[in-house]
């Protein structure tokens, strides 16, 4: 999977985690691993001319996605399982702030939360209607506890690693036996 981050916004955020997300996203969605996406971050003013241009609604939001719809192939839905452009996703930090605020988290949840919700909407679903709007964000919250499973797993792997590699330092095992033949 490609997934390529740019980021205009002027706010430092953990660029890492978001692509991250959004692969975990595409991967648990069957998304072709030769799929390609980009996400943009950018300033308010950015996000408010794009939001006035292609949605013709005033001021800034958080998300935008823009589906590449006459490539079809890398989608889960597609015959063609060959690489695509999936689209783009623009996130716009500074709107987003004052969300995860009220939300009650941090910054970084709610870019992942944002992240997966325009990659579903890179992949066709929609909120515009109740049924679509509960089965889209009941798909976006299982995500988002899956990746959060997932980052604690990764880490408890690690620290256990840590661990052993510490304790067989301190015996000795850390390195493999040498023979005389290599």
């Amino acid at each position: 999977m490609s997934i390529e981050i740019a980021n205009e916004s002027g706010v430092a955020v953990d660029e890492a985690s978001i692509v991250d997300v959004a692969a975990f996203a595409l991967r648990k969605m069957g998304v072709s691993p030769l799929a390609e996406l980009s996400v943009r971050l950018v300033e308010l003013d950015v996000m408010a001319d794009l939001h006035e241009r292609w949605m013709d609604l005033p001021g800034p939001t958080d998300v935008m996605a823009f589906p590449m719809d006459e490539l079809d192939s890398g989608r889960p839905d597609s015959t063609d399982p060959g690489p695509a452009l999936l689209g783009d996703i623009v996130l716009c930090p500074v709107f987003a702030k004052d969300q995860a605020r009220k939300a009650g988290h941090s910054l970084l949840s709610e870019l992942h939360l944002l992240t997966v919700h325009g990659t579903l909407h890179l992949l066709g679903y929609d909120h515009a209607e109740p049924a679509e709007e509960r089965e889209m964000f009941t798909l976006q919250g299982r995500i988002l506890e899956q990746f959060a499973a997932a980052k604690i797993e990764a880490r408890r792997k690690a620290a256990q690693r840590s661990a052993d590699d510490e304790v067989l330092g301190a015996v000795g095992l850390t390195e493999p036996a040498k023979t005389d033949e290599g």
